[in-house]
């Protein structure tokens, strides 16, 4: 049976930055590096909302990335 390993974490926050001259929405990522992978993810939303609180921009989504090492 294999198991999985849970080896780094990301916090990826996504803004809104309008749209191009097609009408298409346009997205900008930012990225936070070494995440502790104990994280909750309330304290993942406080963090990013924290963030947000200092941009301009506007938020369109908090994500989380995982990296897993899968063994057998």
């Amino acid at each position: 049976m294999a198991n999985q390993v849970l080896l780094d974490s990301q916090l990826r926050l996504v803004f809104d930055m309008g749209v191009d001259e097609k009408g298409k929405i346009i997205f900008k990522n930012k990225n936070y590096n070494n995440i502790k992978t104990s994280a909750t993810a309330d304290e993942l939303l406080s963090v990013a909302q924290a963030i947000v609180s200092l941009q301009t921009e506007t938020l369109s989504a908090v994500e989380r990335n995982n990296s897993n090492q899968i063994m057998a």
